[in-house]
């Protein structure tokens, strides 16, 4: 069984209100998220999941806030010695724009993908305005795509578990590593999610739901899911990846 290093590699950021990641708390807080690509070395196949944002803002004080350096899709990638075109597989926790913008450079890729994403992505709710389909239309009619219905193995050792929390179709991404599985959540959140400050682990809240939710009731089921399933916890958008070049440690 392959044993793989997660490279996070951030190809993004956004400055928001914290609240848009922890449902019902921090709200009013400035918040700084990093938006990553994640580089999955180990296997015969070179694997990422997600592809960040196509023009991404590399400006010195979102790389304060999040502690690391902020990269384009190819600048990236040849920190591991890679170009687009090296790229087998991709894999998508979701198709919110800022996690597919670069899918059209990958172009030699398979791109998996759960189904309710790709029907969200042609049709979405006019309150999801995080989908935008031109990011998706060429590896589309290109052919790339792989279409996920349910849980499933992508090569020995990555697989993917259907997760909606944030969208319908959110897919986790559990790999294993020397130190156990680590899953890349199917979801947009911080650590606080998973590991909540004691004023909400006293309401006997064990996880705090995404910001942005589809039911708040099924995604706290399936982020606790998602948390009791993994050895090392990889939520999306955590800054203290921004500065850890390889997971496990």
């Amino acid at each position: 069984m392959a044993q793989y290093t997660i490279h996070p590699i951030v190809m993004g950021a956004k400055v928001f209100d914290q609240g848009m990641m922890t449902y019902q708390h921090s709200y009013g807080k400035q918040y700084t998220i990093p938006i990553y690509c994640w580089y999955l070395e180990g296997g015969d196949t070179k694997i990422i999941v997600d592809t960040g944002e196509m023009r991404p803002i590399q400006s010195a004080e979102r790389e304060a806030a999040i502690g690391g350096k902020i990269y384009t899709f190819e600048q990236g990638l040849a920190l591991y010695g890679l170009t687009p075109e090296d790229i087998d597989i991709v894999v998508h926790t979701h198709l919110h724009s800022d996690h597919c913008e670069n899918d059209a450079l990958c172009v030699n890729a398979r791109i998996y993908v759960h189904e309710a994403e790709l029907k969200h992505i042609h049709d979405p709710h006019p309150l999801d305005f995080r989908y935008l389909e031109d990011y998706i239309l060429d590896v589309e009619e290109n052919g790339q795509l792989e279409i996920v219905t349910g849980d499933q193995e992508i090569v020995p050792g990555v697989r993917v578990m259907h997760t909606p929390a944030h969208t319908e179709g959110g897919l986790t991404v559990l790999v294993d590593t020397a130190k156990g599985v680590a899953a890349i959540t199917g979801f947009c959140l911080i650590m606080d999610n998973l590991l909540p400050p004691k004023e909400i682990t006293a309401r006997e809240m064990e996880v705090i739901p995404c910001g942005t939710v589809v039911n708040a009731y099924q995604a706290y089921d399936n982020i606790l899911k998602v948390k009791n399933a993994a050895d090392i916890l990889l939520p999306l958008h955590e800054p203290r990846f921004a500065s850890t070049p390889n997971i496990p440690e």
